[in-house]
C-alpha cells in the first residue's frame, strides 16, 4: 500500500505509563524529561513531514506539535477525530505555526467541517463510523507526507499497530514508576490475546540520553 514511513515516539515510565492518571495531561510527566531527551524528541519531529496525535490528546494536552529545541521546520499536524469533536481554540488550529489536517468520518456534520475549515485547516473524510487509518495514510502519502511521527495516545497507537502501519517504535524511558490500574499505557485497545497474533519488533538501538534510556525498534517482517 501507499503510505508514509511511520514512527511511534513516546515517553514512557518504567511501568509503561503515559500519564500520572486517566485524564491527566502527559505534559506532567514530560516535565521529567531533561534537555537531552527533549532535543531527541524534537529532532525526530524535524525529520518528519507529518505528526499525528489523537483527539483525546488534543483535548487534554492541547499540544502545539511544533519543532523547538532544534533547528528544523514543523511537520504537518494530523489529527484523527471521527466526529470532529475538537475545541476550535486548540493550538493545532493555529496554522501560522504549522499546517493541520483533521481526519473525520461521515458522522461528522457539515457544520463542524465548515467551522474547522474556516480556521484554515484541511479536513479529509476517511471512514464511515471510525477513522479508517489505512485510507487516511494513503491520503496523507498522496499529500506528500512520506514520514509520519505518531505521538499517541494509546488508542491511536493501537489502531496504527493493529493495522500493521508502524515501521518503527522509539521510546524515551523515564526512570519513575506511576502505578495504577486505569492509567493509560503505551497501547490500549482490545489486545492481540494470543502469541500467534502479537506484533513483533527487532531491537534496533538502545542508548542512554541524559537521564533517560532510549530504545528503538523496527517492525519484524
Amino acid at each position: 500500500m501507499r503510505k508514509p514511513y511511520v514512527v511511534i515516539v513516546s515517553e514512557v515510565t518504567i511501568d509503561g505509563k503515559l500519564t500520572l492518571d486517566e485524564g491527566v495531561s502527559s505534559k506532567e510527566i514530560m516535565k521529567l524529561m531533561d534537555e537531552d531527551a527533549n532535543r531527541y524528541l524534537h529532532q525526530v519531529r524535524a525529520e518528519c513531514d507529518g505528526i499525528m496525535v489523537g483527539s483525546t490528546t488534543v483535548r487534554i494536552d492541547n499540544p502545539s506539535l511544533t519543532v523547538r529545541y532544534v533547528e528544523g521546520e514543523s511537520p504537518t499536524r494530523v489529527i484523527p477525530a471521527s466526529t470532529g469533536n475538537l475545541p476550535l481554540d486548540a493550538n493545532i488550529f493555529d496554522v501560522s505555526k504549522a499546517p493541520t489536517v483533521i481526519a473525520v468520518t461521515k458522522r461528522c456534520s457539515n457544520e463542524k467541517i465548515k467551522a474547522m475549515e474556516d480556521k484554515g485547516v484541511e479536513v479529509v473524510i476517511a471512514g464511515d463510523d471510525k477513522v479508517d487509518f489505512v485510507e487516511l495514510l494513503e491520503r496523507l502519502y498522496d499529500m506528500g507526507i512520506t514520514k509520519l511521527m505518531v505521538e499517541g495516545g494509546s488508542k491511536v497507537n493501537w489502531e496504527m499497530i493493529r493495522n500493521d502501519l508502524v515501521d518503527e517504535i522509539r521510546l524515551i524511558h523515564l526512570p519513575v514508576v506511576i502505578g495504577g490500574d486505569n492509567v493509560p499505557s503505551l497501547v490500549s485497545g482490545d489486545g492481540f490475546k494470543t502469541l500467534q497474533n502479537v506484533k513483533k519488533y527487532d531491537i534496533k538501538k538502545v542508548f542512554q540520553c541524559g537521564n533517560q534510556i532510549i530504545t528503538e525498534y523496527t517492525r519484524k517482517d
